[in-house]
């Protein structure tokens, strides 16, 4: 080989270098974008998480809250109607 050939194929070198590095250059900027819209719908679900959890935290209070009162409703109702067939006999 001629040394005029080995200085040829240099800039050829040069040039697959420089184009892997901006083909790696790209990559690494779509990857560091779709980390970001990654992190912001993790943000955004655990946001929408969080407002079921309270949701349902207010619903079971509630529930709670009804099956108390039923509860008395029909305690009262057991102790007056004991009360009343007390009185028949």
């Amino acid at each position: 080989m001629s040394p005029g050939r080995l200085r040829g194929s240099a800039p050829a070198k040069k040039v697959a270098e420089t184009s892997t590095l901006k083909s790696v250059s790209e990559r690494i900027r779509a990857l560091e974008l779709e980390r970001r819209e990654l992190l912001l719908e993790i943000d955004r679900l655990k946001r929408m998480a969080d407002g079921k959890a309270d949701a349902l935290e207010k619903e079971i209070a509630m529930l709670r809250d009804e099956v108390k009162s039923l509860r008395a409703l029909l305690n009262g109702e057991n102790l007056t109607g004991n009360t009343e067939q007390r009185n028949k006999k």
